[in-house]
């Protein structure tokens, strides 16, 4: 089941510039949906559950909604930087360039329950 709806068509900063790692041996890692946007496509992205959009390749135009807590906002990102969304939250996004873009959505992995 899809975590968010996909539309062709603890910073103050909501991009992260550095990559996060992964911890070793652990539980079962979410999964990361894959997202292509060829020159002049513009994706709408809701997401259903709060996730991590990261760019894998090329640069990526995204535009968020605004909310009650922020004004509509423009980013531009790059290779390896990510964008957190809360559920319910949407971002346009098109290829900054003629080469177009990758980049993969994940939802956030919900908290361990200490035993």
């Amino acid at each position: 089941m899809s975590s968010a709806v996909l539309v062709s068509s603890s910073s103050d900063s909501p991009v992260s510039r550095s990559p996060s790692p992964v911890a070793s041996g652990a539980a079962a890692a979410p999964r990361a949906e894959a997202l292509t946007l060829v020159p002049g496509q513009a994706k709408s992205l809701r997401a259903g559950r709060a996730g991590v959009l990261r760019v894998t390749r090329g640069r990526l135009w995204a535009t968020r909604d605004a909310t009650r807590r922020r004004a509509t906002e423009d980013l531009v990102l790059g290779p390896g930087d990510t964008l957190s969304l809360e559920a319910g939250e949407r971002v346009v996004m098109e290829a900054w360039d003629g080469r177009g873009a990758d980049c993969a959505w994940t939802v956030a992995s919900p908290v361990a329950l200490s035993r």
